[in-house]
C-alpha cells in the first residue's frame, strides 16, 4: 500500500551525486532540436521504463512524495523571511560554488562558470539587460542546499500543489505517497483554486525557483520574475498541463519563459570569457538593479 502520510524523519537527502545530474536528465527528457541525430525520434526522449541514471528516480520519488501543500507553507514560513544571512551578491556565488562535486567527472565547470554562460548567451543575442541579469541569477535559489535543505526540496520539475497532480509531470506514479493524493481538497482537477485564477494565486512546489523568485520581486521586472519562478515549470512550459490555472496574463508573460529556457538548458560556450573580462560589465549591471547587499 502506498504511504499516505510520509514522515520527514526517514528521508534521504541526497538521492544524486550532484545537482547537476538533475539538469542532465532534463537534457535528456528536453534536448537542443540541433543535437537531436536524425535517426533517434522523439519517442525515444522521457525514457523512464529505463532510466540511465537510478538516482533520478530516487530523486523524484522523493520529491513527489514529500512536496506536499503543507510542506510547501511550511517552507515558505522558514526560509521566506531571508533572516539566514546578508551578504554581497558576490558573496552569495561563493557561497554558491561550494556546490561544486569534484568526483563528477562529467564536468569541471562550477555553479558561476554556468550562471555565466547563460547570461552572456542572453546579452550576446542583444536582449534587454534586466534578463542578462536573470541570466545570473536564476540559479541562485541553490544556496538552499548550504541551509541544509535536501536536493528534492532545492532543484526538481516544479508543479502546483493544492490541485491533481498531472500525469504530465515526470514519474507522476509516485504521487500515489504524497498526502495530498486522497485529500480531497486537493485531488481535483482545481482543487483549492478558480478557474483560470491565474498563477499569481497558485502555489508552486517549494525550490530554488520559488525561493528566488521571491527574493527578488522587488528589483527586477515582471517578465523577469516569470523567468525565474516558472523556468523549472515544465509541466505548463512544455507540456501545457495547467492551461486550465492560467489567465490571459500569464500566456502572455510565458512568452518570456519560453525565450528563457533554451538559454538555461543548452548555452554551453567552450570559449567563455573569463571572469576578470566580464568583471566590470557585471558589477554595473547589478549595482543598476539589486541593492549592496541581499538577504538570504
Amino acid at each position: 500500500m502506498p504511504q499516505k502520510d510520509p514522515s520527514l524523519t526517514d528521508i534521504v537527502n541526497d538521492p544524486l551525486s550532484n545537482l547537476d545530474e538533475w539538469e542532465k536528465d532534463v537534457l535528456s527528457r528536453y534536448p537542443d532540436p540541433a543535437s537531436i541525430a536524425q535517426n533517434k525520434t522523439t519517442g525515444e526522449f522521457r525514457n523512464y521504463v529505463e532510466p540511465p541514471r537510478d538516482t533520478v528516480k530516487e530523486f523524484y520519488r522523493l520529491n513527489h512524495t514529500y512536496q506536499s501543500y503543507d510542506f510547501v507553507q511550511k517552507k515558505k514560513k522558514e526560509f521566506l523571511q531571508f533572516n539566514k544571512r546578508e551578504m554581497p551578491i558576490w558573496n552569495a556565488f561563493d557561497f554558491l560554488n561550494e556546490l561544486v562535486d569534484d568526483s563528477d567527472p562529467d564536468t569541471d565547470l562550477d555553479q558561476m562558470q554556468h550562471l555565466l554562460q547563460t547570461s552572456e548567451a542572453i546579452r550576446n543575442d542583444g536582449h534587454p539587460d534586466w534578463m542578462v541579469l536573470v541570466g545570473l541569477i536564476h540559479d541562485m535559489g541553490k544556496v538552499l542546499c548550504l541551509f541544509g535543505e535536501p536536493q528534492w526540496a532545492v532543484v526538481g520539475d516544479t508543479f502546483p500543489v493544492g490541485c491533481a497532480f498531472s500525469d504530465k509531470i515526470v514519474y507522476p506514479e509516485f504521487f500515489t505517497a504524497n498526502p495530498d493524493f486522497d485529500n480531497t481538497a486537493y485531488n481535483t482537477k482545481y482543487g483549492i483554486y478558480e478557474p483560470n485564477c491565474g498563477l499569481r494565486n497558485v502555489q508552486l512546489s517549494w525550490g530554488h525557483d520559488e525561493y528566488v523568485y521571491h527574493m527578488m520581486k522587488d528589483f527586477i521586472p515582471e517578465e523577469g520574475l516569470y523567468m525565474l519562478r516558472f523556468h523549472s515549470f515544465y509541466a505548463q512550459h512544455r507540456e501545457n498541463a495547467y492551461e486550465h490555472l492560467m489567465d490571459g496574463h500569464d500566456r502572455e508573460m510565458f512568452k518570456w519563459v519560453k525565450l528563457f529556457n533554451p538559454y538555461d538548458l543548452y548555452s554551453k560556450n567552450p570559449n567563455q570569457k573569463s571572469w576578470e573580462e566580464l568583471k566590470p560589465y557585471y558589477q554595473e549591471l547589478v549595482a543598476k538593479y539589486l541593492p549592496v547587499t541581499l538577504k538570504f
